[in-house]
């Protein structure tokens, strides 16, 4: 596993409340228990699991929505999780996350995002590159080059970038209040949209009005698509073009065409498509046949938290149920440096890093 912890990665689907530490949840479930909140013993033995089934996944995505509505909370998570991606290696993470209300504790939308931000500013292991406008603008200030070495210590950097998630249970006045929230904290750390929810729930077109104003502001966007067959919707998405997909797993002949025509690239989370029983097994799963059209990809994890996997984990995933070698899924990582949501001087210097990490490639 340590050649997969050692390689710099590039995470592209990851779910802020869904990467929750277990330790974290363990405790914030605890301390519910103890005001009465839950019964704490319900909880217990599905936190401390590691090989959920579908029906412990979904009771911990309950679990996670009621612990993260206080601004606390959300700041220890937000911090938490980009120390966790940056202790393997991640050098470049994008975080979505759905804005949440909670007028119990005064939680407006542009309150919680605050507080994601806080979490941002709060972390210590790693300095943090947050503000996509000017790349000499940081929040962690002199920040070094990124795994630049001085006096014999590493003093590693990860970019972080925001995407805020549109709910498929919300209205379209819900989904243009979001835009709108990202539009407002660009310059500082948002940079795309993403639709997201349950698939079943709610028209993708009730949405596209907002999703057409978000990149006629200079919005970047990606789609949950194809986690349920649904045939008009998934060609209607790709016709839109975002500049990328996530997931892709219900895709029929036609829309696989069309997808590999239009050379959207695909966020691939394997664990989560197992666990959630999207796709059978890995035997069949799509990855093999886009990577051998190469069509482009990158591999992710969704919900690291609830999914109990890594990005490196998912490397190794992926090597083995895929025959792939150390430099294969070094090159996929790489590549997907071409479909990071920032601008090129982020991109030169992702670019830069995996050119020098190529050199110990094969020590």
């Amino acid at each position: 596993m340590e050649k997969w912890v050692s390689m710099p990665k590039v995470e592209l689907h990851a779910h802020l409340n869904g990467s929750i530490r277990d330790s974290t949840l363990l405790e914030l479930a605890r301390g519910l228990g103890e005001k009465g909140v839950i019964v704490f013993s319900e909880f217990e033995n599905v936190i401390l699991k590691d090989d959920r089934s579908l029906t412990e996944v979904f009771r911990l995505f309950d679990l996670i929505h009621i612990v993260t509505t206080d601004h606390n909370v959300i700041t220890r998570v937000t911090q938490e999780v980009i120390e966790d991606f940056a202790a393997e290696n991640v050098v470049y993470l994008e975080l979505r996350t759905t804005p949440k209300k909670n007028e119990s504790v005064g939680m407006t939308k542009h309150s919680y995002l605050e507080a994601v931000l806080e979490g941002v500013k709060a972390v210590s292991t790693v300095d943090v590159d947050f503000r996509p406008h000017d790349g000499d603008v940081r929040i962690t200030s002199n920040s070094p080059p990124i795994n630049d070495t001085c006096n014999g210590s590493t003093r590693k950097k990860i970019y972080v970038r925001l995407l805020l998630s549109i709910d498929r249970r919300g209205t379209a006045e819900a989904a243009i209040e979001t835009v709108n929230l990202a539009l407002e904290m660009r310059d500082l750390g948002v940079v795309g949209i993403d639709l997201s929810g349950n698939p079943t729930v709610g028209e993708w077109t009730t949405y596209l009005p907002a999703l057409k104003f978000a990149r006629e502001q200079g919005l970047y966007v990606t789609l949950h698509c194809g986690e349920v067959p649904n045939p008009k919707e998934i060609r209607s998405m790709l016709d839109f073009l975002p500049q990328r997909i996530g997931h892709a797993c219900c895709f029929e002949e036609a829309e696989w065409e069309k997808l590999k025509s239009s050379n959207i690239p695909v966020e691939i989370c394997l664990t989560s498509n197992i666990r959630t029983n999207t796709i059978p097994s890995l035997d069949v799963h799509h990855f093999a046949d886009l990577y051998s059209k190469k069509h482009p990809l990158v591999i992710c994890t969704d919900d690291s938290g609830v999914f109990a996997t890594s990005l490196s984990n998912e490397y190794n995933l992926a090597a083995s149920a895929f025959g792939l070698g150390r430099r294969e899924i070094f090159e996929l990582t790489r590549n997907a440096v071409e479909f990071v949501f920032a601008d090129d001087g982020v991109k030169r210097e992702l670019k830069e890093l995996f050119r020098i990490a190529e050199q110990k490639l094969d020590q």
